[in-house]
């Protein structure tokens, strides 16, 4: 016996195309149905002559798309590999039950051991998002030991799992429902997209943005998390089980960006520690810094820190600095990089210090102002798409690999008029720190000696906002940068789709 999704009650007027049940007799009970992923009515799969010889009745583990959603105007159809948790929400009767059709409920191929039952209670025991487990009979209970484990549904109305709305409220946002849930919920804000969705395989992030465990930017390499371009001609293909012990073409994915400016995880030092709100920095032993996520290349723009501690042997090094700048090293220390330091204020580039202010320390609220202008070359490019790069996964989680040409960046330099930088010391002008500015990419930086600890504040709201000139609050390019984004794949793959061309790689 079996069980699995079943349709809530369609009862909203829906417009009936070829093929789709909603024109016959209703679904009927043991038949193979199929859901399309995209506008989420049923069909039999008989209807398009799908061999149906290694499916089952209620099984989610497909991708489905009719001949009306689907780009080609043909039906797709591709069997999913299903996990074990996914088996056994399917089966009630359920070790019996999945050794019988275990060809027909996953594409994974049967272990060969007779242990494997062992897998499915160890894994009935873990996902408590989906199963009830009693472990021990209760006190006093005549009940044998050797019964338990026991194990139930944590949510027993099964229509739950696949309903007009695609989830019953307060359900945990799991299944193929929530691609429903979504769409129904799309003017209330960003949703995040789940495992089971079956046109986007991107793991879920933590609140954050960014995952826990991640590569970080170092030995001439960097990293940039990549998620599934919902754009891509053939999103079938993002399913990773296609491309088993191959490559996986870059151009199915896109950089994965957040939507808010804060510090970089991946892009620093790794001793530094970062808060869990990403907002605040603490340093450990000699100079290392870290970069904002997100960096501008044209107009005028500000941001804060506040020196939350900063204990006598102690100092840092804030400003901007380019993405090759050196994160084992203080700030301004190359041609990448500009800082305002806290021991006598004095301003550095390529590791030569001038004097520019007073000092700054524990209380002080800094504010750092850049302008850069509009008709440079990188102010007119829109960023790299990072398709031509190579993709490597780690821990779950798909990123581009860049390698970095630091010396050939060096000599390619060169300054552009117009640019400066302004730093603040309590919502004071301490003058122009740095003219004629190396053009490039730049971002909040900031580098820390021993335990110093700071917070910035990227706006829009700030503690000394200047009076003295125009600016953009940091915080604008959280979404400047999505749509920057956005405009450099559609490109990418206008022009793919045109006359084939890639977007070029930065080494010839």
């Amino acid at each position: 016996e079996e069980t699995g999704d079943v349709p809530g009650d369609h009862s909203e007027p829906i417009d009936v195309q070829m093929g789709s049940m909603e024109e016959e007799n209703g679904r009927q009970l043991g038949e193979v149905e199929l859901q399309c992923g995209i506008c989420m009515k049923w069909f039999t799969a008989d209807t398009f002559g799908i061999d149906t010889s290694t499916c089952l009745p209620f099984m989610t583990n497909y991708v489905f798309h009719c001949n009306v959603c689907h780009h080609s105007g043909n039906t797709y159809f591709l069997r999913k590999q299903a996990n074990l948790k996914e088996m056994c929400l399917t089966a009630l009767d359920i070790i019996p039950f999945i050794d019988k059709y275990w060809e027909c409920m996953t594409t994974r191929q049967r272990p060969g051991k007779v242990t494997w039952p062992n897998n499915i209670v160890k894994t009935m025991s873990k996902e408590r998002d989906v199963f009830l487990v009693k472990e021990h009979p209760d006190p006093g209970s005549k009940d044998s030991e050797e019964d338990y484990p026991k194990f139930g549904l944590l949510d027993q109305v099964l229509t739950y799992f696949c309903t007009k709305s695609g989830l019953a409220p307060g359900g945990p946002g799991k299944g193929r429902g929530a691609k429903r849930k979504q769409q129904d919920s799309g003017s209330q804000g960003t949703t995040k997209r789940t495992r089971s969705d079956p046109l986007f395989a991107a793991q879920r992030l933590p609140p954050h943005g960014y995952p826990l465990e991640h590569p970080f930017n170092k030995d001439g390499y960097r990293y940039i998390l990549a998620e599934p371009d919902p754009h891509a001609p053939d999103p079938e293909k993002l399913e990773l089980d296609c491309w088993a012990g191959k490559p996986i073409p870059g151009d199915l994915y896109r950089a994965c960006l957040y939507e808010r400016v804060l510090l970089a995880l991946h892009d620093r030092a790794p001793q530094l520690k970062i808060s869990d709100d990403r907002l605040t920095v603490t340093g450990e032993k000699g100079y290392s810094m870290v970069r904002a996520s997100h960096g501008v290349r044209k107009g005028c723009w500000y941001f804060e820190i506040t020196i939350d501690d900063m204990p006598p042997e102690t100092a840092s090094r804030l400003g901007w600095s380019q993405p090759l700048g050196n994160l084992q090293a203080p700030l301004g220390y190359d041609k990448f990089s500009y800082s305002w330091r806290s021991k006598k204020g004095t301003r550095f580039h390529q590791s030569i210090g001038k004097h520019y202010s007073e000092g700054y320390g524990q209380g002080d609220v800094l504010g750092f102002f850049i302008e850069l202008p509009e008709d440079t070359e990188t102010a007119r490019s829109l960023p790299d798409t990072y398709k031509d790069k190579a993709l490597i996964k780690f821990k779950s989680y798909l990123y581009f690999e860049e390698k970095d040409f630091v010396d050939k960046a060096e000599k390619g330099l060169k300054p552009v008029g117009t640019s400066k930088m302004i730093f603040y010391k309590n919502g004071v002008s301490q003058g122009v720190a740095f003219e004629d500015l190396f053009e490039g990419l730049y971002f909040p930086a900031i580098s820390l000696y021993k335990s110093c600890t700071v917070s910035v504040n990227f706006g829009p709201n700030f503690k000394y906002a200047p009076k003295d000139i125009k600016y953009q609050p940091m915080s604008d390019m959280g979404w400047g940068a999505v749509i920057e984004h956005t405009l450099a794949d559609i490109l990418y793959h206008v022009e793919t789709d045109v006359d084939g061309r890639h977007s070029p790689p930065w080494e010839p």
